[in-house]
């Protein structure tokens, strides 16, 4: 058996207030658009992760909970974790080699740059940038977590809403 981890990177935020800290700012409507739509095209692929994990920024969070409507997901289904936030490439292996190996498909949704250099991380991909709603999705062949590690996983999907001039 395999893992696929989903990193998602939050939709395209509003940076219209300028008294919002990072951490409050909200989705554009570009952003609101997108997540639906990425959402949809992991759903045709019948690539669905079981457990949905997100920072919890409102952009990341609001992504997420668009992603887990149009997956038929409940918003309890969505796992909040504060370390996701800024994280740096070892935050964020220390949260998938935590993840209950129950799941075998994960998604989390995040921010740049983290989640651009924890793909680089974690295959050979090479990406320059995951794109605002991009979504890289990186297979292992392990059944434990717990073994997920540098150059360890292939990229077996790389998506964003437009695939060029994004960002």
């Amino acid at each position: 058996m395999s893992k696929q981890l989903l990193l998602v990177r939050h939709g395209k935020s509003d940076w219209g207030n300028s008294h919002l800290s990072d951490f409050d700012r909200p989705l554009n409507p570009r952003g609101h658009r997108n997540a639906p739509e990425m959402a949809s095209r992991i759903l045709q692929k019948d690539l669905v992760p079981q457990l949905l994990v997100s920072s919890p920024a409102l952009r990341a969070i609001t992504t997420a909970r668009h992603f887990s409507q149009v997956w038929h997901k409940s918003l309890e289904q969505i796992k909040e974790e504060t370390s996701i936030y800024e994280a740096d490439v070892t935050s964020l292996l220390k949260v998938v080699n935590k993840l209950n190996n129950k799941y075998n498909r994960v998604a989390i949704f995040g921010h740049n740059p983290g989640f651009t250099d924890f793909a680089n991380y974690l295959s050979d991909a090479s990406i320059y940038n995951i794109p605002t709603c991009g979504i890289a999705i990186i297979e292992f062949p392990t059944d434990d977590w717990a073994e997920v590690s540098h150059f360890g996983g292939t990229i077996i999907e790389f998506d964003s809403p437009k695939s060029a001039d994004e960002d």
